[in-house]
């Protein structure tokens, strides 16, 4: 299968030695469950995008820190490839970023949340389960790093996962866009160092309540079986 990975930043230069690149964390996350899979990274700041869209069964985002809302001209591109690929069904899983880039393709807004940062693992209950979806669950532990959020959906799109913090943290827009507001390929070591560069700019009680949640197994594999239901479906 082939796969193509819309990498929308990089990790920190300190961490890339220990943890990798996020199209790295990506790769390993689907590598667990298959190593059969083809990758190939377009790296969208720089304004790189495959010359056929047709070559790949699905597309995933990575995460990034700037936000969809940014008057950046790569920004802008991307909402208007997302529409591409929307225009032409192609299989389209968004990750916190790509979450939110889908929302943005479809006009709907995202803001910066008054509820503040959300990190470590998010506890989300699971509220739909669509007919592509092999395993049923009744919550969604998955870790997060997140100010930004979508603040509405269009009326045909699903909310399968939601918090009180997080209301729309999985959803299905159609039937080729799925995504979630958190880190699927995120380790709870990578959300760990992460919270500690961040510790100048999040309250010392978010800081704590992010580290002591890391204690929680996140649910990276099933998603990423969820990931393939709906890509086969």
């Amino acid at each position: 299968m082939k796969v193509a990975i819309l990498q929308c930043d990089e990790v920190l230069a300190k961490f890339q030695s220990q943890f990798g690149d996020y199209s790295d964390m990506i790769q390993h996350m689907f590598d667990v469950l298959d190593d059969t899979f083809e990758f190939k990274i377009f790296n969208v700041q720089q304004g790189m995008y495959p010359q056929d869209i047709d070559i790949y069964d699905f597309y995933i985002t990575t995460g990034s820190k700037v936000g969809v809302y940014d008057n950046k001209p790569w920004i802008q591109q991307f909402i208007e490839f997302v529409r591409l690929l929307d225009r032409k069904k192609k299989k389209l899983i968004g990750i916190c970023f790509g979450h939110q880039i889908i929302a943005e393709a479809f006009r709907t807004p995202v803001e910066k949340t008054e509820k503040g940062w959300g990190i470590g693992v998010a506890v989300n209950r699971i509220v739909a389960h669509p007919d592509w979806m092999s395993t049923h669950k009744s919550d969604l532990n998955i870790i997060v790093s997140h100010q930004d959020q979508v603040i509405t959906l269009p009326k045909e799109a699903l909310v399968i996962a939601e918090s009180d913090f997080c209301p729309y943290f999985m959803v299905q827009w159609n039937r080729h866009f799925l995504s979630i507001q958190g880190h699927p390929e995120f380790s709870a070591d990578y959300s760990r160092a992460m919270m500690n560069e961040r510790k100048a700019i999040i309250p010392p009680q978010r800081i704590e309540a992010g580290l002591e949640s890391l204690s929680i197994e996140p649910d990276n594999a099933l998603f990423t079986h969820w990931i393939m239901d709906f890509v086969k479906h």
